[in-house]
């Protein structure tokens, strides 16, 4: 039987479906459903207070953004990330944020740049509080104002594309306690980039920054 400890984000504006699929995508990102794990449709349906049907469409869902793998006869399996897909994702990562940092260092305006810091700030006492969740989160909300400087909506959209993927990578290296000190360094860094409109500087720290993530979780999973 499932036994985890989470519970169904109800949403009265969104079909039930999507109510679940939210619930079962926030808990394979934050951990709480494990990579390789099985998920069966009457287990979820009874815990989540649901009928088989949302169930099974929410399934699906998370299968079209590759967190779950679908066999017949068999159910649901929590996808675990491969060598491969964390290579693949960050290294776009790398030339996005790449580019995003430059542009954000010649156009983010004073209001930005104070949230930017705010979110730097809220991040690194998560880290200190130990919120795994709460450092993924601002994290995630430092580079979004990065992007959002740009006003640039198709740079916007190809970066949100990857959003999913990201942040579970983010949960990933946020666990590696080690890593804690480096992920700061570079957050002052390119914030400190910005502040400063040092374009080149900001391009060269960001995709450091995502290199250095991809050879960190990478080295981990082989340890």
């Amino acid at each position: 039987m499932i036994d985890h400890k989470f519970q169904i984000n109800s949403n009265e504006y969104l079909p039930l479906r999507d109510v679940v699929f939210n619930t079962l995508r926030d808990a394979i990102l934050t951990g709480k459903l494990q990579p390789g794990e099985r998920l069966m449709e009457n287990q979820l349906a009874e815990k989540l207070g649901v009928s088989r049907t949302p169930i099974r469409e929410a399934l699906r869902m998370l299968e079209l953004e590759h967190l779950v793998a679908l066999t017949p006869r068999k159910g649901a399996q929590v996808l675990d990330m491969t060598e491969k897909d964390i290579n693949n994702v960050l290294e776009i990562r790398g030339v996005l944020e790449g580019l995003a940092t430059s542009v954000a260092c010649r156009k983010m305006s004073p209001e930005q740049l104070v949230n930017l810091k705010e979110k730097e700030q809220k991040m690194e006492q998560a880290w200190l509080d130990a919120e795994l969740e709460k450092v993924a989160d601002y994290d995630e909300q430092f580079h979004d104002i990065i992007f959002m400087a740009t006003e640039n909506d198709k740079l916007i959209q190809i970066y949100k594309n990857l959003r999913i993927q990201l942040y579970r990578y983010r949960m990933a290296h946020a666990k590696l306690e080690s890593s804690k000190a480096a992920i700061i360094s570079h957050h002052r860094s390119i914030l400190w980039a910005i502040e400063n409109r040092r374009s080149e500087e900001g391009t060269k720290v960001a995709q450091e920054h995502v290199k250095y993530q991809i050879n960190f979780i990478l080295n981990s999973m082989k340890r």
